[in-house]
């Protein structure tokens, strides 16, 4: 109503030459930004019921005009002109309007016009006619993509069924006008905003929110509709209107509206050939060499070359020196050959079966492998780093990994604002759609300390998904939809059309280099052969593949239109192809010459100057993990006071940091102080620390609180792990979303960007990982041995059993356990000085369960100093956080200590090793529980307990002192897990092969359940004392074999 009222008060008698000055000024202002802002002014003395043209929304129209008016009397229809003219004279806007001269009669000059100032006008449905194209514009912009030819099969509408929309004009000829009548016919009156076929030639003002009109502000109907046409109905479909920005929603209304703007030099043309051809071609070798080897091909849709291409060449234009890429298998070789340009004999040894493979791995199939290249971009003449990431077949697994990995290399070249630094993910139509992964990574993309200001997302739609329809398949009217939650474009584009995806890259590029925000191609294409070259999909889809086996292939129909056109000769275009074929030829004929397969050919993340020339660690040996006291001292006083000045904490907090001063003074640390001297002495050094997590500034205990919030000012925050030293790294701590998948990938990707830097993932609690197993189970515990990409992520998953239910008991220890790669039945045959160190190096990933500060410091620190990278799964405590038992003296971590894989029993039964009856292992909180047990029962001289806490590698060298200096002792190992979980299952083997299988290992612990713990706490007491009673009965296990 307000826009109603102002709108009234502008039409008082005023006088134009007066007003226009002022007001104009202040229009025009605005006209740059698309914005238009007006203070109303004056009054007007007629009703507004009285004036029901003035109602609704017809009040922006009408002020439009008028203040268009106000600037320029000429700028407007001449009817509008005298009705302005009539209401500023004192005439009601009912009165003001007069029917515009007849073309034949002779001009009425302005007196006469305003003598007739008494006549009563239609003026209602000159406004209800401007309403109607204003409409009529709005919904081609909203709806125009759902009758744009974006199907290159013709098939769109069986797939995705549902009438077009009703107010948009459709026919199979967009552009023939004499259709309009039979088309108009169709939609008049109440569905077509009251336009009928006698408007087609009348003239009208453009509304401010299109650019159809380019230098021209008004046009007839029939060539509104036909540039609206050509704008959002051929072979690009625009979604945009959603955004609720307006000034991003302008800047697209000029790419895709202003007229002529798709034109293209023969320069541009020609390339874009030469590219299809590459594109083509090596498919179709490929297919000729090895037609019954799976390659996932890329054909239906060779146009992705040129589209990536263009994509890379733009960003490059503005300034982009280094891109991350994440795609599934289909069409990764050609984007390796033709993007990336990896060598092509190197891809095509990768079909030789007798091809030996190098002693790096595993390795994997090759078209899930990655690579990292340097080279000139022809275009730009610039330099420009590509990397693609190796990845598993998990679709949309690697988006995250994408996203950290380009997050970290953004940080570390000090690109605050993604400029030089970018992701392009590609994606399949169904994973795009299917994958709850996809929701997670664009949640991630606004967030200060996740978003990679922007990324370009490609969907290669291949309106199918392996066997599977799209309309079984998803819900939303595209596999697109996902990217409206964070307000990106999406341009769906007809792959068959080189030209248009060509555009659509560019303004996609330029999107991402204008707003930083996320954008998303949709190639709407097709898949010629089944989801691999040996499947046959007719089985499933007879009526799609019966339509592609029709389909001219999109390289000869656009040679075809170059041609045509003159762009290219035949002869031209001819020799462009067996240009390509040599090349491959050549490639092929010294790929014979390969005997070996080196994996390290492929890596996606390499770490210069870290290893040697050869790939090897500079050393094999693990220096001291201790710090002089004076520097625990320090970073124990920055971590009890608040090193900012006014700065008010909370009263609790305050509690919490004297009692860290006084740990100080009294030289002992606990859990949250131990992690503070590691993480400081590490920034300290120059190391960067990431630690990324649910709730992980603060603590879900409670218990680390680096981050410190001002009780007074809003937003304020301290971080004093950054006020370490002068020349220190920085330290990033930052709260995630509520997201375990995306975020670990996420922090997987920043830890595979440089070695000097510790990045830490922590679980809101253990069991939380389960939704990230994808990220555990494909790239992480694997990944060096599949891609042999080393990676040094830190995982704290929070674990114990606390009488707290099933959930939040169990990190689930024994499915990392069950993936380790050391053999339990082998002694390893290592020097004693070099055993530690070569079972870190040969193994796929650290796992320690931690019972004191001291070795938890010592980990973290040992995480960085080894001379190779290793994950780390590090299973954390709960109530050992605030347990007065377990605190470690400053002693443990001064110069020349170091991490303990075990640590032995320093007791009494240290005084009379043979007088000892039974030796029990165990690791982790119940350590502490088994020693308030013994003391109790008054066992200290025969029952010995020993922690590993370093489960794997397993310490066999140390297990096997303990075993020796008890020689009369049972083993027994000690969990408070359920049998069938934890660690018994690992552990047991491994014991028995320390003893050479000449003593047997006895289980005390739970009985084996299906739930990880009970959810009754009077039943978890029970089981604690049960599992005691079992492991301090000397007698137990007699007459057991």
């Amino acid at each position: 109503m307000h826009r109603i009222r102002t709108t009234v008060v502008r039409l008082r008698p005023i006088a134009a030459p007066q007003t226009a000055k002022s007001q104009s000024q202040a229009r025009l202002a605005a006209v740059g930004g698309a914005l238009r802002t007006f203070q109303p002014m004056r009054s007007y003395t007629a009703s507004v019921s009285a004036e029901p043209f003035l109602n609704g929304t017809s009040s922006n129209y009408v002020e439009e005009m008028y203040y268009a008016w106000l600037e320029n009397p000429r700028s407007v229809h001449k009817s509008w002109d005298i009705f302005f003219r009539n209401a500023n004279a004192g005439a009601p806007p009912g009165a003001a309007y007069q029917s515009p001269p007849p073309l034949g009669g002779a001009a009425l000059g302005l007196a006469n016009a305003q003598a007739m100032v008494g006549v009563q006008p239609n003026v209602e449905k000159l406004v209800e006619d401007h309403l109607a194209v204003q409409s009529l514009v709005r919904a081609y912009q909203i709806r125009g993509h759902h009758v744009a030819q974006l199907d290159p099969l013709g098939i769109m509408a069986a797939i995705d069924p549902g009438p077009p929309p009703s107010d948009i004009i459709t026919s199979n000829d967009k552009l023939d006008l004499s259709g309009y009548k039979e088309r108009l016919y169709d939609l008049t009156a109440e569905e077509f905003y009251g336009l009928d076929e006698s408007d087609l030639d009348k003239v009208f003002r453009l509304p401010t929110t299109t650019f159809i009109g380019g230098s021209e502000s008004t046009l007839p109907l029939r060539e509104i509709i036909q540039r609206l046409e050509m704008a959002y109905c051929q072979s690009i479909g625009v979604e945009f209107m959603f955004i609720n920005d307006l000034e991003q929603c302008q800047w697209i209304r000029q790419k895709f509206e202003r007229p002529g703007i798709m034109q293209f030099t023969l320069e541009e043309k020609r390339t874009l050939l030469a590219r299809m051809v590459r594109s083509t071609r090596f498919e179709e070798f490929l297919q000729r060499k090895w037609s019954s080897e799976k390659r996932f091909g890329l054909e239906g849709c060779e146009s992705l070359i040129p589209a990536l291409k263009t994509i890379i060449d733009k960003s490059s234009m503005n300034g982009v020196e280094s891109i991350i890429m994440g795609m599934p298998h289909r069409g990764r070789l050609n984007v390796l050959a033709n993007v990336i340009r990896k060598e092509l004999d190197q891809i095509f040894c990768q079909f030789d079966s007798k091809l030996e493979a190098a002693d790096e791995g595993s390795g994997d199939v090759k078209y899930h492998l990655g690579m990292w290249h340097r080279r000139i971009n022809r275009v730009t003449d610039r330099n420009i780093t590509l990397s693609l990431m190796a990845n598993p077949s998990h679709l949309e697994a690697v988006d995250p990994v994408v996203q950290g990995k380009t997050k970290a290399e953004q940080f570390y070249c000090g690109d605050t604002g993604g400029n030089r630094v970018m992701s392009i993910l590609l994606h399949g139509d169904a994973a795009f759609a299917g994958q709850g992964v996809v929701y997670e990574t664009f949640h991630l993309s606004d967030l200060p300390s996740y978003t990679t200001h922007g990324t370009i997302h490609v969907v290669v739609n291949n309106q199918i998904g392996f066997t599977t329809d799209p309309r079984v398949a998803r819900s939303s009217s595209y596999p697109t939809d996902v990217a409206k939650v964070v307000n990106a474009p999406i341009f769906h584009v007809n792959a068959d059309d080189p030209e248009a995806v060509m555009y659509v890259c560019n303004v996609a590029a330029e999107w991402r280099a204008t707003f930083h925000k996320d954008v998303v191609v949709d190639l709407v294409c097709y898949r010629r052969n089944g989801h691999n070259e040996m499947d046959e999909p007719m089985f499933t889809q007879p009526l799609m593949y019966k339509q592609i086996k029709k389909q001219k292939g999109v390289l000869q129909k656009y040679a075809e239109k170059l041609i045509a056109e003159g762009a290219v000769t035949r002869q031209e275009y001819e020799e462009e192809i067996a240009k390509y074929d040599k090349i491959c030829e050549e490639a092929h004929a010294r790929s014979k010459d390969e005997k070996i397969l080196h994996i390290k050919h492929w890596l996606d993340s390499p770490w210069p100057g870290f290893f040697n020339m050869d790939g090897q660690p500079k050393s094999m040996t693990s220096p001291s993990t201790g710090l002089p006291e004076e520097e625990l001292e320090h970073i124990g006083h920055i971590a009890s006071s608040v090193p900012v000045e006014d700065f008010t904490i909370h009263g609790g907090l305050s509690r919490i940091l004297k009692g860290r001063a006084a740990m100080v003074g009294q030289r002992v640390c606990d859990w949250a102080l131990g992690e503070y001297m590691a993480f400081g002495s590490l920034l300290k050094e120059g190391t960067h620390i990431r630690l990324s997590g649910q709730d992980v500034e603060r603590g879900t205990f409670s218990h680390r609180h680096h981050v410190l919030h001002d009780q007074n000012v809003d937003k304020r925050i301290c971080i004093p792990m950054n006020h370490i030293a002068p020349n220190q790294a920085p330290y990033t701590v930052c709260n995630s979303s509520l997201s375990e998948y995306g975020v670990l990938g996420f922090e997987l990707g920043f830890a595979m960007a440089s070695p000097n830097a510790l990045v830490l993932w922590e679980a809101q609690f253990g069991d939380f990982h389960n939704t990230a197993q994808c990220i555990i189970d494909q790239f992480i515990c694997p990944g060096q041995a599949k891609w042999v990409r080393q990676n040094g992520i830190v995982l704290l998953l929070p674990h114990g059993m606390e009488g707290m239910g099933p959930e939040h008991s169990s990190a689930r220890p024994e499915r990392f356990l069950q993936m380790c790669n050391e053999d339990p039945d082998a002694y390893p045959k290592f020097s004693a000085e070099e055993f530690a160190v070569r079972q870190l190096y040969d193994c796929n990933w650290i796992i320690v369960n931690c019972s004191t500060p001291a070795n938890y410091f010592h980990v973290l620190r040992r995480q960085i100093l080894q001379p190779f990278r290793k994950p780390l799964i590090v299973f954390t405590p709960k109530s050992l956080l605030r347990h007065p038992d377990a605190k470690s003296n400053f002693d443990d971590m001064l110069p020349g200590t170091h991490f303990q894989r075990l640590i032995p029993d320093s007791g009494s039964v240290c005084e009379n090793p043979d007088g000892v009856k039974r030796i029990v292992f165990c690791t982790g909180k119940v350590y502490y529980e088994l020693t308030r047990e013994r003391k109790h029962r008054g066992m200290d001289n025969t029952v010995a307990i020993a922690r590993i806490e370093q489960l794997s590698p397993f310490p066999f060298d140390q297990v096997k002192v303990e075993t020796d200096l008890y020689p009369n002792a049972d083993l027994v190992w000690c969990q408070e897990e359920h049998k069938n979980q934890g660690y018994y299952d690992y552990v047991k083997p491994r014991l028995r092969t320390t003893v050479d299988r000449t003593r047997p290992v006895w289980y005390a612990g739970r009985g084996p359940a299906a739930a990880p713990a009970t959810g009754n706490k009077a039943a978890h007491l029970v089981e604690l004392q049960r599992f005691l009673d079992t492991a301090f009965n000397l007698d137990a296990f007699t007459g057991q074999s």
